[in-house]
């Protein structure tokens, strides 16, 4: 049987959003009554106090028939996101159109206050909600047993993305594989194998897993798959997720399109060029600019510190190499002493890597323990976004001799601008090993949108606050 919290998941979350909806209603109510640039009505309360329950429930029932609160968009992706928007937007047009129909006296000031309010608080809610899951997750609750049925070596991968990504609430149980592979345990892996994959009935049966996840090589022929799916028939609870030997591509550029028969996956082209274009630029330069405005006065506090801590300059200067592969001044706030750069060879000697910093970095000053925890010494970089030689969001900046020793597919992170956070930073940012820093730059550079960039600065300030992997 599938753990309770399973199934009340989308309940909880569900009345998440009513209060959130509820919580809108209240304050376009009460923003209606008091804010002046609305005209006096004496019969507003009355009428609008009334029809907002009707409009809460209504909004809660279309999030749920649009595809809200199924489990598998909650906690990762942006679907859940577009599910919200696209159901909230249906929901005003519909309570527009029945208040137009029932000439209903429906205050519009009141109708944009509420809708306004109400979709800003069910993203913010949806956010903490997601935050709360996945911690949950990632601690072992609200998991779901998976049975992984394939060849051992895309078993492993599987297995290995979904140990990584712990907060995707997946735990891996067993797995069934062909008879010739048959074996106490998958080769590296440590997956117990519970049968071959004829046995998937008989194990089921026994293990009860929630998700049955085929993997590349789990069947010979779309027949074979077929079957195996009407073997699982009576188990109405158990889910079936089939992977292509397909990766790091996002949702946003695949499309099922059914053909004769056969499921065809059609994949989107890159969007590495979509990542150029004028509405991202105009994004940044008036988001950096609105920040820099209002960050100035404590950054030139920050800059004071440093400069008088020991004199040297506040602001440290760094060649870094930006889209198309042109170099650029990169500025930060200086952390380090001022001989840091002399002392690097040794500190590469000792720990690697020049990406990673150390956590006992002996280059770092007092106050630049402080700056680098928080982030700060890159609030200079505003001003890089703003003469358009970096962006809010893009792929770690890197330095000319790391992209001397880039291979071909690390070249393309140069398609686009580097960013002052991105994907690795919120995933992890100095605990993550080079190898993932460059997965997950290749992904953004691939599966660019506008929403996935405000979804990365909405989790970088959690990051900044929670201080994980900042040295």
């Amino acid at each position: 049987m599938r753990p309770e919290g399973i199934r009340l998941l989308p309940w909880l979350v569900g009345a998440v959003d009513f209060v959130m909806v509820s919580a809108a209603a209240v304050l376009a109510i009460r923003f209606r009554l008091t804010l002046s640039v609305f005209d006096t009505a004496s019969d507003v309360l009355q009428n609008t106090a009334v029809a907002s329950i009707f409009f809460v429930a209504t909004w809660v029932v279309m999030l749920a028939i649009y595809g809200a609160y199924e489990r598998h968009v909650l906690g990762a992706g942006t679907e859940e996101f577009k599910l919200v928007v696209n159901g909230s937007f249906f929901t005003g047009a519909l309570i527009a159109t029945m208040a137009f129909l029932l000439q209903y006296p429906l205050s519009r000031g009141f109708f944009v206050l509420f809708f306004t309010i109400g979709v800003l608080l069910l993203l913010v809610g949806r956010l903490l909600s997601r935050r709360v899951i996945q911690r949950l997750r990632a601690a072992g609750h609200f998991n779901e047993k998976v049975l992984l049925v394939g060849s051992p070596i895309y078993i492993e991968e599987i297995h290995k993305v979904l140990d990584r990504e712990s907060w995707l609430g997946y735990r891996v149980m067993g797995c069934l594989v062909p008879g010739i592979h048959a074996g106490p345990e998958t080769i590296g892996a440590g997956v117990p194998v519970l049968g071959l994959i004829e046995d998937i009935r008989a194990v089921v049966d026994e293990v009860s897993p929630d998700i049955v996840f085929f993997t590349a090589g789990a069947v010979k022929s779309s027949t074979q798959l077929r079957r195996l799916a009407w073997d699982l028939e009576d188990h109405a609870d158990v889910q079936i997720i089939v992977a292509p030997n397909v990766t790091d591509v996002s949702s946003e550029r695949v499309r099922i399109r059914p053909v004769a028969g056969l499921p065809l996956m059609h994949l989107g082209r890159s969007r590495s060029q979509l990542a150029t274009n004028d509405a991202k630029r105009a994004f940044d330069f008036v988001g950096a600019s609105l920040i820099l405005l209002l960050v100035s006065p404590f950054l030139l506090g920050l800059m004071l510190w440093v400069r008088l801590y020991d004199g040297g300059p506040a602001l440290f200067r760094q060649v870094r190499v930006g889209r198309g592969g042109e170099g650029f001044t990169c500025l930060k706030l200086r952390s380090m002493h001022v001989d840091a750069e002399e002392r690097l060879a040794e500190l590469e000697a000792r720990d690697g890597h020049v990406l990673f910093k150390s956590t006992d970095d002996p280059r770092v000053t007092r106050p630049g323990r402080i700056i680098r925890r928080f982030s700060l010494d890159e609030l200079p970089q505003l001003w890089n976004v703003v003469r358009g030689e970096m962006s809010l969001v893009g792929p770690r900046p890197p330095l000319p001799g790391e992209v001397e020793q880039y291979e071909d597919d690390m070249l393309r992170r140069l398609n686009v601008l580097p960013g002052m956070t991105g994907l690795w930073q919120v995933s992890g940012r100095s605990d993550l090993s080079w190898e993932d820093t460059v997965r997950l730059d290749l992904y953004y550079v691939d599966n660019w949108s506008m929403v996935q960039d405000l979804l990365i600065l909405a989790r970088t300030v959690t990051a900044v606050l929670a201080s994980r992997g900042a040295y």
